[in-house]
């Protein structure tokens, strides 16, 4: 079964679309909230987000995994294929 994957962009946000471009080469299937000015939504992100505002924010079946930064460092690392196996 793959993985849930949820994330919040901003249509022009390099980094949310860099996040995508990795997820994309994978073949991952993920729902995309496009929150552009949206506040009511960004305020929804950030709660789930443990407050971070910054975009993109990115959930791995409802587990929290950070920004863009963060889910190439678990690649990198060899530990997101994993998560998106679960």
């Amino acid at each position: 079964m793959a993985a849930n994957v949820e994330i919040y962009t901003w249509s022009t946000c390099p980094f949310c679309i860099r996040a995508k471009a990795l997820l994309d080469r994978k073949g991952v299937e993920y729902t995309e909230y496009c929150i552009d000015g949206d506040e009511a939504a960004r305020a929804v992100m950030a709660k789930r987000a443990n407050g971070r505002r910054s975009l993109p924010q990115i959930f791995i079946n409802d587990r929290h995994v950070g920004g863009c930064d963060d889910l190439h460092a678990l690649n990198a690392e060899g530990n997101l294929d994993s998560l998106l196996q679960a």
